[in-house]
C-alpha cells in the first residue's frame, strides 16, 4: 500500500511538472494578433512625398516600381528608408512621371 502511495505521488509530481511545458507549446491568442497586426502594418506602410504633397502606400506594387527605378539607374538595391532625401525625392519625381504606366498595368491585370 505504501508503495502504491509513493507511485501515485511520483505520478502527480510528474504531471504537475509537465503541464507548464505543454502550456508553453501552445501559441497564445495574443501571439496571433501581434502577427496579424505586423502584417497589416507592412501592408499599410505609408510614405509622405513632400514635393507632391501626397501619401503613397508602400506595398508590393510600390516595392516593384522602386526596384525598377533602381534597375534603370543601374543601382544596387538599397532599402528606400536608407536612401538620402535627395534620392528619395528623385524616386517620387520619377514615380509621378510614370503613373500612366501604372494605370496601364492595372487595366491589364483586370
Amino acid at each position: 500500500m505504501r508503495r502504491n502511495k509513493q507511485y501515485l505521488g511520483s505520478m502527480l509530481v510528474s504531471v504537475a511538472l509537465l503541464v507548464p511545458i505543454g502550456a508553453l507549446a501552445m501559441p497564445a491568442p495574443q501571439d496571433d494578433r501581434d502577427h496579424e497586426r505586423h502584417e497589416q502594418e507592412e501592408r499599410e506602410h505609408r510614405i509622405y512625398d513632400r514635393d507632391h504633397k501626397d501619401y503613397h502606400n508602400w506595398d508590393q506594387r510600390e516595392d516593384e516600381a522602386y526596384r525598377h527605378w533602381l534597375e534603370e539607374r543601374h543601382e544596387a538595391y538599397v532599402a528606400y528608408d536608407r536612401l538620402d532625401r535627395r534620392l528619395q525625392r528623385d524616386y517620387w519625381k520619377w514615380r509621378h512621371e510614370h503613373r500612366e504606366h501604372e494605370e496601364h498595368e492595372e487595366h491589364e491585370h483586370q
